[in-house]
């Protein structure tokens, strides 16, 4: 009996070690999946940052998304928001009848926008689009809402004047443009928008 007790013996030890193995495979493939993972998610946030100008997301509050409302009042024809972030512009504006459009370079908040506009019964109204604001002509628009940065303000002014019709209405939320005098100013701090 001791002889076969002692067979056995190893026997269990292996199968332990075979199990630890297997656990090992497994906590490393978990570890290994989140970081991929956490990596796919990340990266498009992360990613404008390191651009040669930074453009991260802000989301507009609701006193900027009002103010932008309230400098459209009058207005209708298409809009194209520059930067669309997470689309609340666009969708705000589809549901006061704009053909509205958005342009992001984040995928993930491209996607977010188009199922926020679904959600809300706008998306016949309301599209957006994967680009780079460079590679895009917005000569075709009525009204433009910007939200960019200082540093990208001079170089997007300048695109904006040669492919714009005089009637355009261009709004900028928070930063001005700097050779354009605004015509009409609303709110205050982060919340201000002119054009």
């Amino acid at each position: 009996m001791s002889q076969a007790l002692a067979k056995e013996i190893p026997q269990e030890e292996g199968e332990g070690g075979s199990r630890r193995s297997s656990w090992g495979l497994l906590v490393t493939a978990g570890v290994g999946g989140t970081l991929v993972a956490l990596y796919a998610v990340a990266t498009p946030f992360v990613t404008p940052a390191l651009r040669k100008v930074c453009l991260p997301f802000v989301p507009a509050t609701a006193a900027q998304i009002q103010n932008v409302l309230k400098m459209l009042e009058n207005r209708s024809g298409s809009l194209v928001d520059i930067g669309s972030g997470d689309g609340r512009i666009v969708i705000a504006a589809a549901k006061k009848g704009f053909q509205a459009v958005g342009y992001e370079l984040n995928p993930w908040l491209v996607w977010y926008s188009r199922y926020r506009a679904w959600r809300d019964g706008v998306h016949q109204n309301a599209k957006f689009y994967i680009s780079d604001l460079w590679k895009v002509s917005f000569s075709h628009y009525r009204n433009v809402v910007v939200f960019g940065v200082p540093q990208m303000m001079p170089q997007l002014e300048k695109k904006l004047e040669e492919e714009l019709e005089c009637n355009a209405r261009i709004i900028a939320c928070r930063f001005p443009f700097p050779c354009w005098i605004p015509d009409h100013t609303t709110g205050e701090g982060i919340d201000t928008v002119n054009f």
